[in-house]
């Protein structure tokens, strides 16, 4: 297994250097359909920082050069100025509740990804977290410059570097503690991912809409551990895109994702053996250290292929 964890690193890793952006435009005037990309940020209170990166993707893919067609918020339920600083950057914004109105909403970041299917129509699909700061457009031709010039390639993940404070390298906890061991142990085809729950990917319609979409915080494992089922280990790649700064967690809400995170890999190892879907923590309170338990159930999204308003959305 190492070996062949060895050669898709040699084969499936690059750097966004690797391909210029006139060479982007180039294999994208070949064929503007097949070639079309959407950018989707999903956002929930992130008025600081979401303008920046939309303003910095117009300018540099939008305007400068057309690599990206379409670029959307879907504003989570923010209850800042979020989606007024994204519609002022030059974003089309769409509130998560009026997509698919026939089912309601759950909280999550993997239901707003997955309703993004809908309101979006680009061939290639980049999704960007929108708390990034110091944002540069790399994150996005990055991702999406081997799904224009390699046809083999279905989905690529950013690897970067995580800074926490002043320590280089030490952010993504919840990935060096949760989703690296469940990788390495259940699926070691996925070993060489350097950011498995990175929210910066670049995947084709063609696969998304056949995939379930864990609808929290579950989603990056569950897209990237169905990927691999559906379309093996040499049509995902990955991209190196220098530094991703943001905001951190604190511990408790560390522990709540990385329950969710299993959780997402329990169900996919065995749906017939499930584990108590709750965590429980604990806070000093007046009368000493009182628990609070959070749910940790995992709803999962259908492969949108099988939605009947997405499928006569494309048929029309």
């Amino acid at each position: 297994m190492l070996e062949e964890v060895e050669r898709w690193l040699s084969r499936r890793s690059w750097a966004a250097a690797d391909r210029p952006l006139d060479r982007l435009t180039t294999a994208r005037a070949k064929d503007p359909h097949r070639a079309s990309v959407s950018v989707v940020l999903p956002a929930l209170n992130e008025e600081a920082t979401v303008g920046a990166i939309v303003a910095e993707i117009r300018r540099e893919l939008m305007e400068k050069v057309r690599l990206v067609d379409e670029l959307v918020v879907i504003d989570s339920g923010s209850t800042d100025g979020t989606a007024a600083a994204a519609r002022e950057a030059g974003a089309r914004v769409v509130h998560r509740d009026v997509i698919l109105p026939r089912i309601p909403a759950v909280p999550g970041k993997g239901e707003v990804l997955w309703r993004s299917l809908l309101v979006t129509s680009g061939e290639i699909v980049c999704f960007i977290d929108a708390d990034l700061r110091d944002f540069s457009a790399d994150f996005v031709s990055g991702t999406v410059g081997p799904l224009l010039t390699d046809p083999g390639v279905q989905f690529v993940k950013a690897m970067y570097d995580r800074p926490l404070g002043e320590s280089t390298g030490q952010g993504g906890r919840v990935t060096e503690l949760m989703a690296r061991p469940l990788l390495n142990l259940h699926w070691p085809q996925l070993a060489g991912f350097v950011q498995p729950l990175g929210g910066e990917y670049a995947v084709r319609r063609s696969l998304l809409e056949q995939l379930p979409f864990p609808t929290g915080y579950g989603v990056e494992l569950g897209l990237l551990v169905d990927a691999l089922h559906t379309v093996g280990l040499d049509a995902l790649a990955q991209v190196d895109v220098g530094v991703r700064r943001h905001r951190h967690q604190d511990g408790r809400a560390l522990g709540r994702m990385a329950a969710t995170i299993y959780r997402t890999a329990q169900l996919r190892l065995s749906r017939g053996h499930l584990v108590r879907p709750e965590i429980t923590q604990f806070e000093r309170g007046e009368n000493g250290f009182e628990p609070l338990t959070y749910p940790v159930d995992t709803v999962e999204r259908p492969p949108m292929a099988e939605v009947a308003e997405y499928l006569s959305r494309h048929a029309a």
